[in-house]
């Protein structure tokens, strides 16, 4: 069975930080891509940052210089440091694995159940 547990969630007041962990189990971990995406209230699921098997990282423009994607590919683990919190990061962060060949996505195969962040100003 396939599980993506995050955890790390939390209150946090505007400015401070958090480090959320996605732990994967189930699949070949090193073999996916790990992403974290966000939902706000009212508002759709959005990509905040995702790593590549090899490393490689990309971030949403509204949190580059404040977050960073990681993987411990031999604890099976994704993480996303977030620094600098803003209000507007408030949200449900979840945690996916994919199928990223080639340079593209084929699939966002598996989600977690998500944790919820919440910045107080």
């Amino acid at each position: 069975q396939v599980q993506l547990v995050e955890s790390g969630g939390g209150l946090v007041q505007a400015g401070g930080s958090l480090k959320l962990s996605c732990a994967v189990s189930g699949i070949t971990f090193r073999g996916y891509a790990m992403a974290w995406y966000r939902q706000a209230p009212g508002k759709q699921r959005e990509l905040v940052a995702d790593i590549k098997q090899s490393g490689s990282t990309k971030y949403a423009d509204s949190v580059k210089g404040r977050f960073t994607i990681s993987r411990d590919n031999a604890k099976n683990t994704a993480y996303l440091q977030m620094n600098s919190l803003k209000p507007e990061d408030t949200a449900v962060y979840y945690c996916n694995a994919g199928d990223y060949t080639r340079g593209v996505y084929l699939s966002l195969r598996y989600w977690g159940q998500g944790t919820q962040v919440t910045v107080s100003s």
